[in-house]
């Protein structure tokens, strides 16, 4: 994909699913058959700036394009869900760069949470709370209004996200260290996992946000060993996402109504623990809210809006 394409459009679709710890494109025909597939690494601006989430997001598009064969050719439609995008300045800068540098009929940028909640239960009513990298609750009522909750950044947000769990366990460790909390073995497993002498060691090691997110396993790990640390951390994280769900239940006045709340990203999917402390925090507050793991790619729901755009 250049700025040298020819000016007419094809009929195919690209969709992308943008986060905080890789990039997904899938390029579609007029059908939404998927020709083609491709990743590339993190492309949330606010995590990793903007210039390296503009590369990765045109790595991911242009590696489908080729194997698509279609890499001289601009696209009827594309539509990237992004982390982060719905910022005003995020957006404004994003859309100019994406309208410029993949030439397409027609384009929209918008949230990796809405994309997500397309994929989900297509244009209905409902809830998406991801946790992933880092988390964020997002809702659409049948009036096609969207509400955002928490979603703020690592520095002061992303409550029960892989990021705040796998610092919080290394809090943790270290309290355990100095004898300012109860002993765990997170600490011992931080180290082997960081080939760290102690876990002091670990203040001296620069670590990006999807670095520590990558510290959950080793939490999951401990919790089912019984420990007692890592289980409470874990539950922590289903609260503290519940909250993100319980916030959007109470501005759309759901609290007496069924409503469904789908759950994505990589800690639902990690954790049976953690979903299920996250449904009972919830239900306590909207007992008819109806959960689902979401099972789909999110991108899928990038390509559901590519085809909309698409349509006469």
């Amino acid at each position: 994909m250049t700025k040298t394409m020819s000016n007419d459009p094809c009929s195919c679709i690209l969709g992308i699913d943008g986060g905080g710890t890789r990039t997904t494109a899938w390029l579609a025909d007029a059908r939404g058959h998927v020709l083609a597939r491709s990743v590339s690494g993190p492309s949330n601006p606010v995590k990793v700036g903007f210039e390296a989430a503009e590369r990765e997001l045109l790595l991911a598009a242009r590696r489908a394009a080729r194997k698509a064969k279609l890499v001289d050719q601009p696209l009827n439609a594309v539509c990237v869900g992004l982390a982060g995008v719905d910022r005003p300045v995020v957006h404004q800068r994003l859309s100019r760069w994406l309208r410029r540098t993949i030439p397409a009929r027609a384009h929209v940028l918008t949230t990796d949470a809405a994309i997500a909640l397309q994929a989900a239960i297509g244009d209905g009513p409902g809830i998406m709370v991801i946790s992933g990298t880092g988390s964020i609750g997002y809702g659409r009522d049948a009036q096609d209004r969207a509400l955002r909750s928490g979603g703020w950044g690592s520095l002061f947000d992303d409550a029960g996200s892989g990021y705040d769990i796998g610092r919080k366990a290394i809090v943790a460790a270290l309290h355990a260290y100095d004898g300012r909390g109860p002993s765990t073995r997170l600490g011992s497993e931080i180290c082997r996992a960081l080939r760290l002498k102690d876990i002091t060691w670990i203040v001296l090691k620069p670590l990006a946000p999807h670095q520590i997110a990558a510290l959950l396993p080793l939490v999951l790990e401990a919790a089912r060993h019984r420990d007692s640390v890592a289980r409470r951390l874990l539950d922590e994280a289903g609260r503290d996402l519940a909250e993100l769900a319980l916030a959007l239940i109470r501005r759309f006045h759901w609290q007496k109504r069924r409503v469904p709340v789908v759950l994505a990203g990589g800690v639902f999917q990690a954790s049976q623990r953690v979903r299920l402390s996250f449904e009972g925090h919830v239900k306590e507050r909207a007992p008819m809210a109806a959960f689902t793991l979401l099972r789909r790619p999110a991108v899928e729901g990038a390509l559901l809006l590519a085809r909309k755009l698409a349509e006469p």
